[in-house]
């Protein structure tokens, strides 16, 4: 199973609430595309910056060991690795290049491939929505006030929880 980060876009001037036709969902693990044409895939996915610094990198790297006399298959060995990287690390560059532009990380889905990334991930953010409540009906006139709700005891502190995650066999 893949792991997906979840990306809100900013929210437009028109906009009330975050379109979900606009969300990004970024795939961790090896890019394949990004491996084999890193400036091609850099062009496609708009990372500018990325690409900037991608070019001037392999031509700076190039140039100094040309400069310093290695042989072409050094140099083909140091781009071959320059891309691998790249490939690895494809999805914290989109990641990367989605957070500088505003980009919003919502969630993290596990899925076999993207639309099951997506129904997972749309099917909980759906169930976690607030739901619209209509106000409460005004009480007829001459009716007692509603008697006030019991105050909600208080759940003793326990010295066997450090935040969200108990001790195993403590008691709750």
């Amino acid at each position: 199973m893949a792991v997906y980060t979840v990306h809100q876009p900013p929210l437009r001037a028109t906009d009330a609430a975050p379109d979900p036709q606009r969300f990004v969902f970024v795939r961790d693990g090896f890019s394949i595309w990004a491996f084999v044409a890193a400036a091609l895939w850099m062009l496609w996915h708009r990372m500018w910056l990325i690409l900037l610094v991608y070019v001037a990198v392999m031509v700076g790297l190039e140039t100094a060991l040309r400069y310093a006399g290695v042989s072409s298959f050094i140099l083909s060995l140091v781009g071959l690795l320059l891309s691998l990287l790249v490939g690895i690390e494809a999805g914290t560059l989109r990641r990367f290049t989605l957070a500088r532009r505003g980009w919003k990380p919502v969630g993290v889905v596990s899925a076999y491939d993207l639309e099951d990334a997506e129904r997972r991930f749309f099917a909980d953010w759906v169930r976690a929505a607030p739901t619209v409540r209509s106000a409460p009906a005004a009480p007829p006139r001459n009716s007692p006030p509603p008697p006030s709700p019991a105050p909600l005891p208080r759940m003793p502190q326990s010295p066997d929880v450090i935040g969200l995650f108990p001790e195993p066999g403590a008691s709750r």
